[in-house]
C-alpha cells in the first residue's frame, strides 16, 4: 500500500476502513467477523480521509444525507456504468436490479447487475444498499455482516422493503 492512506472509524454497523490515494477514496470496507482487510497496518491520514471520516460520522449521526468526498471507482466499463447509476440514488431512495439493468441499457441482466453492485468498492458512499429485488425484497448484501448490515442501512435511511 505505498502511496496509500488508511483510516478506520467505529460506526453502528461495525468498524469501517477507508483507503485513499492523494485525491480520492478508493475503498471502503465494513468489518466482517471482527476483522478488516488492513488491520495489520497503521493508520495514515490525509485530507481526503479526514473529510470522509467527518462525512461518514455525520451520516451515521443522521445529520448528512449526501456525500461529496471524492471517490475513485476502478472497475470494468459495465461496473462503472452500474456504479454511476447507484451514485444517482439519494438518501431514502431505492431501486431494483431490473431497473438498474434497464438504466445501463442491459435489460434482462439483473444477475450481472447484482455482481456489479456487489463489487462496489465504496459501499455507503455509493449506496449499493439501496438496491432491492423487483418485488421489494432484500436478496443479499456483500459488505459487513451481509443482510443485517443492509437492514441497518435501510432502516437508517427509512427505506421500506418487503419481508
Amino acid at each position: 500500500m505505498t502511496d496509500a492512506y488508511l483510516t478506520r472509524l467505529d460506526t453502528p454497523i461495525g468498524r469501517i476502513e477507508l483507503v485513499a490515494d492523494r485525491e480520492a477514496v478508493v475503498s471502503l470496507d465494513i468489518e466482517h467477523d471482527g476483522a478488516l482487510p488492513h488491520d495489520d497496518l497503521p493508520e495514515r491520514l490525509n485530507p481526503v480521509l479526514e473529510l470522509a471520516r467527518t462525512q461518514l460520522a455525520e451520516y451515521f449521526a443522521g445529520a448528512r444525507t449526501t456525500f461529496d468526498v471524492p471517490v475513485r471507482l476502478s472497475g470494468t466499463p459495465f461496473q462503472q456504468a452500474v456504479w454511476a447509476e447507484l451514485a444517482r440514488l439519494g438518501w431514502g431512495e431505492a431501486t431494483s436490479y431490473g431497473a438498474l439493468a434497464a438504466a445501463v441499457g442491459k435489460p434482462g441482466s439483473a444477475r450481472a447487475i447484482g455482481g456489479a453492485v456487489g463489487a462496489n468498492p465504496v459501499p455507503i458512499l455509493v449506496g449499493c444498499h439501496r438496491v432491492l429485488a423487483s418485488d421489494g425484497r432484500i436478496t443479499g448484501y456483500s459488505a459487513g455482516e451481509g443482510i443485517p448490515t443492509k437492514l441497518w442501512l435501510l432502516g437508517h435511511e427509512h427505506i421500506g422493503f418487503a419481508a
